[in-house]
């Protein structure tokens, strides 16, 4: 049923309720990420990231390297 008022919902005002922009982006970034955490030690990633998401990849990549 809510289904169902979405969709009609989204019929009325034109747009595609079920286009899940946000989920694709996500995925892009995510592969962006994941990349990074998986690059060499000595890879520069730094023109690639914010300074928060470089601090989390760098103590990410440091904890791996103890293991």
């Amino acid at each position: 049923l809510y289904e169902h008022k979405v969709f009609v919902q989204g019929q009325i005002w034109g747009v595609n309720s079920f286009d899940q922009w946000g989920v694709e982006l996500g995925k892009q970034l995510g592969d962006q990420v994941h990349e990074a955490l998986m690059a060499e030690r000595d890879a520069d990633i730094s023109k690639d990231f914010d300074s928060s998401t470089l601090g989390l990849i760098n103590a990410f990549r440091n904890m791996k390297n103890k293991l």
